[in-house]
């Protein structure tokens, strides 16, 4: 069995954190653009994924290390409110 360096696991674990982050903002994008209760949801799905992954990323990597996703899940979660905005109105 081949041993991996757990630096290429902490790379791993960044990338899982950024591409959640990613799929967040692809998520709120659409339903922005594209208001309506499934896009919605699907949107609150991937911002629960993404905090989620933040959190695990916290665990093995510190808190410096998720700084930016977390700054990124914050935008996010100011664009998903305004797209639950949009649908009401």
């Amino acid at each position: 069995m081949a041993q991996y360096d757990s630096n290429l696991d902490d790379h791993s674990v960044e990338a899982q954190t950024q591409n959640s982050v990613d799929k967040l903002h692809h998520a709120v994008s659409q339903a922005l653009s594209h208001p309506a209760e499934q896009l919605i949801e699907q949107a609150e799905q991937s911002r629960i994924h993404a905090e989620n992954a933040i959190e695990q990323a916290k665990d093995s990597l510190g808190d410096d290390a998720v700084e930016v996703a977390e700054e990124m899940l914050g935008e996010e979660v100011g664009r998903l409110e305004q797209a639950k905005k949009t649908l009401r109105s």
